[in-house]
């Protein structure tokens, strides 16, 4: 079975000397009761042949509705325990979590009921600290946090996945 490759973009803002970044609450009913290790980077799937830095802008935009604007910080790639391998970079911006709009999916809810209702792929965003982020990120993804720390600080990210 092929390895299941996402790319991902971390959007961070600058107030004053403190640093916030956004993430995505996934939407559905598997995600609704979630929160601690529950948010993501914005991120998906690679289509084949296609560029990943390029997979990561569309799904951001897709995700979330915001455009993403370089420069663009590779923060390297990580695997998840399950598996998939995620390549994120990060980006200065800011943007207004109220104005959240993004991409729909379709199952079947509540399972083996014959229903498909539609749910937003994310549901929510917002702004936060480096340390609260860790905590409300998926296991797995905190070390783009401190990827992102270290390029700030103007030292390259070296982390790369097993």
């Amino acid at each position: 079975m092929a390895t299941i490759r996402s790319a991902g973009l971390l959007m961070f803002r600058r107030r004053g000397e403190a640093v916030e970044v956004l993430l995505a609450h996934p939407g559905g009913p598997f995600w609704a009761r979630r929160d601690d290790a529950a948010w993501t980077l914005p991120k998906g799937e690679i289509a084949p042949e296609e560029d990943p830095l390029a997979a990561a802008q569309r799904e951001f935009l897709e995700e979330t509705g915001f455009t993403p604007a370089p420069p663009f910080l590779p923060l390297g790639e990580l695997r998840q325990k399950s598996g998939k391998r995620i390549t994120a970079w990060a980006f200065e911006g800011d943007a207004d979590p109220s104005l959240l709009v993004s991409n729909p999916f379709e199952i079947e809810w509540p399972p083996r009921s014959g229903r498909m209702q539609t749910f937003p792929e994310v549901d929510r965003v917002h702004w936060f600290d480096p340390q609260e982020a860790r905590r409300k990120l998926i296991a797995g993804q905190a070390p783009f946090i401190d990827a992102l720390q270290l390029a700030l600080a103007g030292e390259p990210a070296a982390m790369r996945a097993p």
